[in-house]
């Protein structure tokens, strides 16, 4: 009962509000080249005079309903093959063409989902090659909102060079590279914001369903209650300033508050018909990984309830990239930790990562590499979406160790072809033993487990590999896919010194 009042919430939320003679109306994310999800009783929904008739028609079908006394209304189509294009009309009145059945695909997240196919490697050349007029692009405007949104402001624009520049470069090589294998039209909806945690992008009801983020939310009301005094101080001092023709003061910033881009971003495109989401985020919460082993999922879950689409749409992720200044020893890392939960949620259902480990910049955590992000996300989809027999869609992932003396052996799942060190030997694991203390090891392939040991650990408890802001590690398997980083123990870090 619970998921269906979450969802019935968030269908009535998803509709545009209506005046007492509203004229027929229909949610933006309905326009001329849009693309409706295949395969799927995809909604199409708006506002009209309460009572009306409304029918929605495309490809020979054609389903009505009456507006309901609030003047919403929704109907949905039977599942549609892909294809097209086609016109969507409604009432004959209002009527969209160049309509294409295919994949839609939610891409969110933070700065390096919004980061732009023109500041991405080889703008130029991608944006003279961007002409895939099957690709169609939706970019939702950047919106902080108290309460859920109804609707959004945008339109669908066919991919090509006019409509490239600005778009997410992470969200079109991923799209570029499901649609150039699986050969159907692919639908983009871009909807990220720089700078921003996790905790922005889930509802409310969800944080304040659970226990554990009690404090944090607190963290944010106190956040809050400052800037508000903060505020009223500006604009007394403001007021005086101007009485003594004095400059004015500078003004606070006013903080994002928990869900604000779920209410402005998120909500209004439900239950718009979707395959599923791709997500880049994890740098703002990189100082609390903790929390985002449970954060991270309970957002997953979150959207996955309310778009009521069956138990679970795919959602696939990416782990933070390496970044910062590399480190001559072992030793603690906030970024290796908020890999680590990214990790962990690979358990829930129907979710895929890409490890981009080997692809950041030390000094720009902006890394221009995007197409191998896109595409190390597509094969992901490709295998565990689609259904791809012949795509190896993961890297090495740690399995499992066993001590042989004053070695570890270490059993992976994802080997592919098989392991393969990228350059003359294995770098990036450490060892240590009941002290705690890391050294760096000596690391070979055997077959498919690698043999880890050191001369200063006679007796040794834990395995480490790639654990640092910006690891020096090269293990891939043999289709170069690299391997996630990864602890054997689950020691907390040392307190400072």
């Amino acid at each position: 009962m619970h998921r269906l009042l979450a969802v019935a919430f968030i269908l009535s939320a998803g509709l545009v509000h209506a005046s007492p003679r509203a004229e027929l109306k229909v949610h933006a994310l309905f326009s001329d080249n849009m693309v409706l999800q295949a395969d799927l009783a995809d909604p199409v929904w708006g506002t009209a005079d309460a009572g009306q008739e409304v029918t929605v028609s495309i490809a020979g079908q054609k389903k009505s309903t009456k507006a309901a006394a609030d003047g919403r209304w929704i109907v949905k189509l039977d599942p549609l093959k892909a294809g097209g294009p086609h016109e969507l009309a409604i009432n004959d009145k209002i009527t969209f063409k160049n309509v294409l059945v295919g994949e839609v695909w939610i891409c969110s997240g933070q700065s390096n989902m919004e980061m732009s196919v023109k500041s991405s490697n080889d703008a130029a050349e991608e944006k003279a090659n961007s002409a895939h007029p099957k690709i169609r692009l939706f970019t939702v405007p950047k919106k902080q909102a108290d309460q859920p949104e109804h609707d959004v402001v945008g339109s669908w624009k066919e991919c090509g060079p006019d409509s490239i520049d600005n778009f997410s470069a992470v969200a079109y090589f991923f799209g570029r590279e499901l649609h150039q294998k699986i050969g159907v039209p692919v639908g983009l909806i871009h909807t990220s914001w720089g700078g921003t945690p996790a905790e922005v992008w889930a509802s409310d009801r969800v944080l304040q369903s659970r226990p554990e983020f009690k404090n944090f939310i607190n963290f944010y009301a106190q956040r809050q209650e400052k800037y508000e005094k903060d505020l009223a101080k500006f604009k007394e001092e403001s007021e005086k300033a101007k009485a003594e023709g004095k400059p004015a003061p500078k003004a606070p910033n006013k903080p994002m508050k928990t869900s604000c881009l779920y209410n402005g971003m998120i909500a209004p495109l439900i239950p718009y018909g979707i395959k599923g989401a791709i997500w880049y985020q994890g740098e703002s919460n990189a100082g609390n990984a903790k929390l985002y082993q449970t954060l991270f999922p309970a957002m997953i879950k979150n959207w996955r309830e309310d778009w009521g689409q069956g138990d679970y749409f795919p959602f696939g992720f990416v782990q933070l990239a390496n970044y910062m200044a590399r480190k001559e020893q072992p030793g603690d890392s906030n970024w290796a930790e908020l890999r680590e939960a990214q990790t962990m949620t690979l358990s829930l259902p129907k979710t895929g990562m890409a490890v981009i480990v080997d692809i950041g910049d030390a000094k720009d955590i902006h890394p221009q590499n995007k197409q191998d992000v896109g595409k190390r996300l597509a094969y992901w989809a490709e295998s565990q979406v689609y259904g791809a027999k012949d795509v190896v869609y993961s890297g090495p992932m740690y399995e499992s160790m066993k001590v042989d003396g004053n070695k570890v052996v270490i059993s992976f799942k994802h080997v592919g072809g098989g392991l393969v060190a990228k350059g003359d030997k294995l770098a990036g694991f450490a060892i240590a033993g009941e002290d705690r203390k890391f050294a760096w090891a000596e690391a070979k392939i055997e077959g498919d487990k690698i043999v880890v040991s050191c001369d200063q650990v006679a007796k040794p408890v834990s395995v480490r590999y790639a654990w640092a802001d910006n690891p020096d590690c090269n293990l891939y398997n043999k289709e170069g896919i690299p391997a996630s980083p990864f602890r054997t123990d689950n020691w907390e870090k040392k307190p400072p010194q």
